[in-house]
């Protein structure tokens, strides 16, 4: 997923966005009784702290809550209007200020994990994504295991080379920079490096709808191609 490049194949922002919206851009995401009584009938399943409360009093409890309550979460949980609206409606709650703050505090303590604007109660069980959703990962090359994973939000250079089905190559790179998980680059690089250790080289096989989508990125990349790429993680940097 490379730099930003009006004339270039490199996995983008731009192009992240445009798979979700079809890819156009070149450059390289019943309610039935629902009030809290008739719900705790039903108890929620217990994640990896004491927030399993059916009678949530905090704003982060009750977050917690209405994340477990929701009857069709995805594999990256459930997003943030549909929390706002289940806690406007069912619990009285109706402060964005708040909520965002909750949000925030939240994931920071460890009781939620974000996927873009979802969320998800940490320790409690989750969805496979559909294999269309899906990178298929392959070390090649193990990395430095003394150091930590790069991880959502850490700065990372990587090496790449990109190719296609038939193995023609549209993008490379010796050194390439980008912010992991902010939406920088394709959706399936930020699922594809994240985990890598410094020295590691991957393979990642991305599908169309974590790359550039039905409309591709003319000439280099054709409508709904799945992308192949051999990266090389070279180096993180942390702002602690």
């Amino acid at each position: 997923m490379p730099a930003p490049r009006s004339s270039s194949t490199k996995p983008t922002t731009k192009k992240a966005k445009s798979a979700d919206e079809g890819g156009s851009s070149t450059g390289a995401k019943t309610k039935g009784d629902s009030s809290p009584t008739a719900a705790a009938a039903q108890p929620p399943p217990t994640g990896n702290n004491n927030n399993s409360n059916t009678n949530p009093k905090t704003v982060l409890e009750k977050i917690i809550y209405a994340i477990r309550q929701h009857p069709n979460p995805t594999h990256n949980g459930v997003s943030r209007p549909a929390i706002s609206k289940y806690l406007k409606a069912e619990l009285d709650c109706d402060n964005a200020s708040a909520i965002k703050k909750a949000l925030k505090q939240g994931v920071q303590k460890g009781d939620l994990i974000q996927n873009g604007q979802s969320f998800l109660v940490a320790g409690d069980p989750t969805i496979s994504p559909p294999p269309d959703e899906t990178v298929q990962m392959t070390t090649i090359k193990a990395g430095d295991d003394t150091e930590d994973a790069a991880k959502t939000g850490d700065t990372v250079i990587v090496k790449y080379r990109g190719t296609l089905d038939d193995g023609s190559v549209f993008d490379s790179a010796s050194s390439f920079e980008f912010v992991l998980g902010a939406g920088e680059v394709i959706k399936g690089w930020d699922q594809g490096v994240a985990g890598m250790m410094i020295g590691e080289e991957r393979s990642l096989v991305v599908p169309p709808k974590l790359g550039y989508g039905k409309k591709g990125a003319s000439p280099e990349i054709p409508p709904n191609a799945t992308l192949h790429f051999t990266v090389t993680l070279k180096k993180i940097i942390r702002t602690e």
